[in-house]
């Protein structure tokens, strides 16, 4: 029986590599900005804290988004939503290159962060449309291998150009893409039929998604600058945010023509399979941050240098992917999910077994071993996650899941820096007690360098700071191994199939 919700373009393979480009230039974007704070906060002539706002704004404003990618679907249509949304990310990807103050850049910056936001929902619905049912999970696939890369390739890309160019270039680079992107994609499937409804505006609902999701985005980014709960401003936004957020689920449950529909956490797939997928890509992205900053500040090894032995991870991605999505379909999605989380927690369980000596080969072979669980976690999460949806509902299924995606890694990076932290302080304080003319050890090992000097404390106070960051480093590394370990549990509650609509009986072009 012919699939009536698919639509076949005249060239699948163009309208693919457009889609996927569109994705991997906005996926990019979030982190290809970081490396290139420095430099962007000294040419413009601010300091280091007020340029960390290039960033939060971004983050702010796609949080934002995000869940309203549903509302905008039904209102505009899935195709006139991704063109208008590439469109407008590449121009105001112009502008920030073309930005001559830090209050122009964080502008287009907010706005930027605001259309990126339904970009990669509208992307995987508009690729569920044009594959063909059989080679749906094949499609999933290719996006979550775009999804991997491209975290990787942004701070790499982000210190190249910013070193041997200049920063305006980490956007202006978006503009060709873009405009390739849209118009081959208006192209492709402007042929299509939409269907778009005219509810009423939810502007309660807008208000509070705006200020809960807004105020939390802006907490999570700022909590470790303003030390968290000792600042009156943190706790002023936390309360503010935790009401507001409270009172947008009553709010929606209850309302008409919700903003978001909160209703799909009653589809016991799609709650399973959000849930894992927020838990197990905040682990993930826990792994990006914590890796690169270890190596960073405590192993002396350079920016790129640290980007070159986190970049393996994507390395077997790239070839798993064809093989993945061409067989998925014949395995139980839940256990490639289990070797998933399996795999990424015994990297981790590794990674906690690494002391101070440990060599870049080392680091970078277990990065790759990774890379097996990454290539088994984005496609049968996602496919888990849509497997119940219907037409409309898969729009906003995805922007939903890809909104909890994405304050999932928000939180993993607070939390991250602030366990890893407050961790080295507890073992620095427990390594330095034993530091003491009265230990024997320790009297012998200052003897050895010379005496008791200022100089010589230091140097041991230098050590014992290096060790104690390696163990804090080690225990989040625990943490994050019996997380996955966790998961493998949790997404056994899923309940199959897993192969109606969503994952492949794709999104019908009604917007009923």
């Amino acid at each position: 029986m012919q699939d009536k919700s698919a639509f076949a373009p005249p060239s699948l393979l163009l309208a693919t590599i457009a889609l996927s480009l569109a994705t991997f230039m906005q996926v990019l974007d979030t982190t290809i900005a970081n490396v290139a704070l420095p430099t962007i906060a000294g040419n413009l002539g601010v300091s280091s804290d007020q340029g960390t706002w290039v960033i939060t704004s971004f983050a702010v404003c796609n949080a934002i988004a995000l869940p309203l990618t549903g509302w905008f679907t039904r209102r505009i249509g899935q195709l006139r939503l991704f063109i208008g949304s590439v469109a407008l990310f590449t121009l105001t990807s112009f502008l920030c290159g073309f930005a001559h103050s830090m209050g122009e850049l964080i502008v287009f910056r907010a706005l930027q962060g605001f259309f990126a936001g339904p970009m990669f929902p509208m992307c995987q619905t508009l690729l569920l449309v044009i594959f063909p049912t059989s080679k749906r999970s094949m499609a999933l696939a290719l996006l979550s291998m775009v999804t991997v890369v491209a975290p990787i390739v942004g701070p790499i890309t982000g210190g190249w150009i910013t070193d041997n160019y200049s920063w305006p270039w980490i956007f202006y680079i978006n503009v060709p893409i873009g405009i390739f992107a849209a118009i081959t994609v208006w192209t492709q499937l402007r042929a299509r039929e939409e269907t778009t409804t005219t509810a009423p505006i939810d502007y309660i609902g807008i208000a509070l998604l705006v200020l809960g999701v807004g105020l939390l985005q802006v907490v999570l980014d700022k909590g470790n600058d303003l030390d968290w709960f000792s600042s009156q401003t943190i706790i002023v936004m936390s309360v503010i945010s935790a009401i507001a957020l409270v009172s947008f689920v009553i709010w929606e449950l209850g309302e008409k023509h919700p903003i978001v529909n909160l209703r799909l956490f009653t589809d016991r797939n799609f709650a399973i399979g959000t849930t894992s997928l927020t838990l197990g890509y905040a682990a993930f992205f826990a792994i990006n941050i914590i890796l690169p900053q270890w190596l960073q500040t405590q192993m002396g090894y350079t920016a790129i240098w640290a980007g070159l032995a986190a970049a393996p991870m994507g390395f077997l991605p790239l070839l798993l992917t064809p093989i993945i999505g061409r067989y998925a379909s014949k395995f139980d999605l839940r256990i490639l999910a289990t070797l998933s989380f399996m795999t990424m927690a015994a990297s981790c369980l590794i990674r906690a077994q690494f002391n101070t000596d440990v060599d870049f080969r080392t680091i970078a072979q277990v990065q790759m071993f990774m890379g097996i669980g990454v290539a088994f976690f984005f496609m049968p999460i996602t496919t888990i996650v849509l497997s119940n949806l219907h037409g409309a509902e898969v729009a906003e299924g995805s922007g939903l899941a890809t909104f909890f995606r994405v304050l999932g890694g928000s939180f993993a990076s607070s939390l991250t820096t602030w366990i890893w932290s407050r961790r080295e302080v507890f073992h620095h304080a427990n390594l330095t007690e034993s530091v003491s003319v009265y230990n024997p050890a320790a009297a012998d090992y200052l003897q050895k360098m010379g005496g008791v000097t200022q100089q010589h404390l230091a140097v041991v106070d230098k050590t014992i700071e290096q060790q104690a960051y390696m163990m804090s480093t080690i225990d989040y590394f625990w943490i994050l191994g019996w997380g996955f370990m966790v998961l493998t549990v949790v997404i056994w509650f899923a309940r199959p199939p897993f192969v109606r609509s969503g994952a492949p009986g794709a999104p019908a072009a009604s917007g009923h």
